[in-house]
């Protein structure tokens, strides 16, 4: 493998940032802070703009975005939207540099964007961040990752900027390791997303306050600050995404294609995918993946059953949903 180019001795690591979304302008604007130059690029450049106002450089191309930078730091939303960006920025990029794959891809399409890298003569590091919207925009993420040990050095002030800790878990991102340890994480938290749901569901549904199931498991064991962060915005009906409905639902089907490979049958998470397809075809895909909750109800809207304790009877009109 080629080893990393060097960046100027006693200078912060130059990152090009591909894919300015809720993730990619949060990591943009935490590696800025962290007095890093940013060079970041968006397909719909308006999007990756007001990152200008906060010290980067918006490009016009991926090829753009990569010239002279240290670091490349994909954040897009699959791998095919991976790869082109990356066939894009050819021409920019030189030997060695190293590229951080942070996006959820799954398996198979990290395997293929390491063959990428190597036909390219790109130090291929694989790392998922695991977090939403808040950790990210706090450079709390944590930050999952598998690449040859040369790279570390320069990727030790990217990861320290955008996360609040890095786990390495191999020495080859074309083993895709980090990615692995990402599904299996996301799993857990798809499965504590749609429990949250369909708890609140089945309260209203039985005329239940809602506010009673939380304060019954208040400090114990069943208690968790996922359970409180989505039976919020359930209950406030404020469902602005920290991580949509869309995303959560491709996710999900990486999960359950990454299972059938191996043989293995993950009912939970099956079930888990078609909540959120359910709730993306009535109209909730870029709705916060607490909206996975109305999946719940025939037609995608509460019905008549939940009336009894909804959320404007307590605490007057929903924000949104």
């Amino acid at each position: 493998m080629t080893a990393p180019t060097a960046h100027r001795a006693g200078e912060p690591p130059t990152a090009a940032v591909l894919g300015t979304g809720i993730m990619g302008a949060a990591m943009a604007r935490s590696l800025l802070r962290a007095g890093l130059p940013v060079r970041a690029w968006n397909r719909t450049r308006a999007k990756a703009r007001p990152l200008e106002a906060d010290g980067a450089h918006v490009a016009d191309s991926p090829a753009e975005a990569v010239t002279g930078a240290d670091v490349v730091v994909t954040v897009l939303n699959d791998g095919p939207r991976v790869l082109a960006a990356m066939k894009d920025a050819a021409e920019g990029l030189s030997p060695g540099t190293v590229w951080a794959q942070s996006a959820t891809v799954g398996v198979a399409a990290t395997d293929e964007l390491a063959r990428y890298a190597r036909e390219r003569g790109v130090t291929f590091v694989d790392a998922p961040v695991l977090g939403t919207r808040q950790p990210a925009e706090a450079g709390e993420l944590l930050v999952l990752a598998a690449g040859p040990a040369a790279a570390r050095e320069v990727l030790a002030p990217v990861f320290d900027a955008v996360g609040r800790r890095t786990v390495w878990v191999g020495d080859d991102g074309a083993g895709a390791a980090a990615s692995r340890l990402k599904l299996v994480l996301n799993s857990w938290v798809g499965a504590l997303n749609h429990a949250t749901g369909e708890a609140i569901a089945l309260a209203r549904a039985l005329d239940v306050d809602p506010d009673l199931v939380l304060d019954a498991v208040s400090g114990g064991p069943l208690d968790n600050g996922y359970l409180r962060a989505k039976s919020a915005a359930i209950l406030e009906g404020d469902f602005t995404a920290s991580f949509t409905v869309a995303n959560a639902l491709k996710d999900a089907r990486l999960i359950v294609e990454a299972a059938g490979r191996t043989g293995l049958r993950l009912d939970v998470a099956e079930a888990g995918a078609a909540r959120l397809e359910r709730a993306e075809l009535a109209g909730r895909g870029e709705d916060d993946m607490a909206a996975s909750y109305f999946a719940s109800f025939e037609g995608g809207e509460e019905g008549p059953g939940a009336a009894g304790s909804r959320a404007e009877d307590r605490r007057g009109p929903r924000a949104g949903g």
